[in-house]
């Protein structure tokens, strides 16, 4: 018995060479926690070995490890609202949850999974970190040419958005239906 969610084209057997939910769930799980766990590790190093008043240069200036605390968002937005933050990223993490048990697309799982994980690394800075529950301030150690410092969580976070956004535009919904663009394009592969 397939368990993937049902889509209009189920009946004609289109949807057989698609994960089953339950696999949909393994992956999105698997990603959320490596990139977790990733982005824990490279904190735990940065914290450690980095001297925030020592940038390790990696290519000249371009790149650098630059360890600094985060009170804002992801690329240091809205620095000073970590309460609101936190909130923010609870209902994510809620909602990520929430819809994972109707995934019928792997490239949506990949996605929520990347978006997951870096929201779970990030919202345990908050958590655990100086200074305090709800006030933690989030490690960031990249420093890419003029871009703001990040870190892994935030890498995570902004790729799985992308490509949920492409994912979208292109007419892959999260329940393995499909409209627009890729609708005809599995019209003409089956045809």
């Amino acid at each position: 018995m397939d368990d993937a969610a049902p889509g209009p084209d189920t009946a004609s057997g289109a949807d057989s060479d698609r994960p089953t939910s339950r696999k949909l769930l393994l992956y999105l799980a698997v990603i959320a926690v490596a990139a977790y766990l990733a982005d824990l590790l490279t904190k735990t190093l940065a914290v450690r070995y980095l001297d925030p008043a020592d940038p390790v240069e990696i290519v000249g200036d371009f790149v650098t490890l630059h360890l600094l605390r985060n009170s804002g968002a992801a690329f240091s937005m809205a620095t000073g609202y970590t309460w609101v933050l936190t909130i923010v990223a609870v209902i994510v993490v809620g909602v990520i949850i929430r819809f994972s048990s109707r995934l019928g697309s792997l490239g949506w799982a990949i996605g929520l999974g990347l978006v997951l994980g870096g929201a779970l690394g990030n919202l345990t800075d908050r958590m655990f970190r100086a200074p305090g529950p709800l006030r933690g301030h989030v490690v960031d150690f990249f420093s890419v040419g003029a871009w703001p410092v990040f870190n892994v969580a935030d890498s995570a976070v902004v790729c799985g958005a992308i490509l949920l956004v492409v994912l979208t535009l292109l007419g892959y919904d999260y329940d393995g239906t499909r409209t627009g663009w890729a609708a005809r394009k599995e019209g003409e592969r089956d045809a």
